[in-house]
């Protein structure tokens, strides 16, 4: 019982970085699977593809840091940096789940970022 207690304390430090990645990954998967289902699916292709690799991303960090890893840090640092090229990205599509997707990457890039520091 004492190390579920001293596992929940190693979290809680990083609980609002593992929150936004885990909705990060959602967001993406979301807009990757609505992007596909759009009129002109090409015009949608590279913003599927950074939107797939950016969830695939996002659950690893927040995995990691679930399971207090000594590689955390280094995989928030690349979270942030697909993070943000996936909002970039997102932003260039004038569609509700790319705005949507948008800020949550740019959310999860800013806790990353906070979690690294």
């Amino acid at each position: 019982m004492s190390t579920s207690s001293s596992t929940s304390l190693q979290n809680s430090k990083w609980q609002s970085c593992i929150d936004a990645c885990t909705s990060c990954a959602e967001a993406c998967e979301f807009c990757a699977t609505s992007d596909l289902k759009e009129s002109d699916v090409k015009m949608m292709a590279s913003c599927a593809q950074i939107n797939r690799e950016c969830a695939a991303i996002c659950w690893t960090s927040a995995s990691l840091m679930s399971m207090d890893s000594q590689f955390a840090k280094q995989f928030c640092d690349l979270c942030a940096s697909v993070c943000d090229a996936c909002a970039q990205e997102c932003g260039r599509h004038n569609v509700d789940h790319c705005k949507m997707c948008a800020e949550q990457c740019r959310r999860c890039a800013v806790e990353c970022r906070r979690m690294m520091g």
